[in-house]
């Protein structure tokens, strides 16, 4: 079974985007190609076990296992040695980015305390889309009680969009509340 914001997709956002950018072939209309969700956790030099508690938060909130990141190089000011675990990162592919995507629009975005949309500048130039989330407690699948530190995640759409104005429309018509 497809998810729902797939056949949502297939149904009624290709047509219309074929009908506004009057693309000549199916292939040429922008689609998702991925949804990179990041943990950056500068405090975990102190304290290695944050990255234990973000691992599991980010499995929670993507369904699948996260991988940790660490530092290219050292840097002594930070007191940062190269190889230490910096950050955690999940790549969300086909049904489970799509699955993603319609809860943070229907469930997530709508908890965001004083709401008002997303910006719709935060495009690099390509069609992809960076969201800032400064609280991970937005998403239903954590549980407050477990938090030890409310810490913000980073989003990455990326579509098969060539400019922004392709991009921008594609997640309007996928629901995305943008800022007017």
């Amino acid at each position: 079974m497809k998810p729902r914001l797939q056949e949502k997709y297939s149904n009624d956002v290709r047509p219309a985007l074929i009908k506004e950018f009057g693309f000549g072939n199916v292939m040429q209309v922008p689609k998702l190609s991925k949804i990179t969700l990041n943990f950056g956790l500068g405090e975990a030099v102190q304290n290695p076990k944050i990255i234990e508690k973000a691992v599991e938060q980010l499995t929670a909130v993507a369904g699948q296992k996260p991988v940790i990141t660490r530092a290219k190089r050292s840097i002594s000011n930070f007191k940062l040695r190269e190889g230490m675990p910096i950050g955690v990162t999940v790549t969300l592919r086909r049904d489970k980015m799509y699955e993603f995507l319609d809860r943070l629009i229907s469930v997530a975005i709508p908890r965001i305390r004083d709401f008002r949309g997303v910006s719709p500048k935060a495009f690099d130039g390509r069609g992809n889309y960076t969201l800032g989330v400064r609280e991970q407690i937005i998403f239903p699948e954590i549980e407050y009680d477990s938090v030890d530190k409310i810490r913000g995640l980073n989003v990455t759409i990326t579509t098969t969009a060539r400019n922004d104005d392709e991009g921008r429309a594609l997640l309007r018509h996928l629901g995305m509340p943008f800022r007017k």
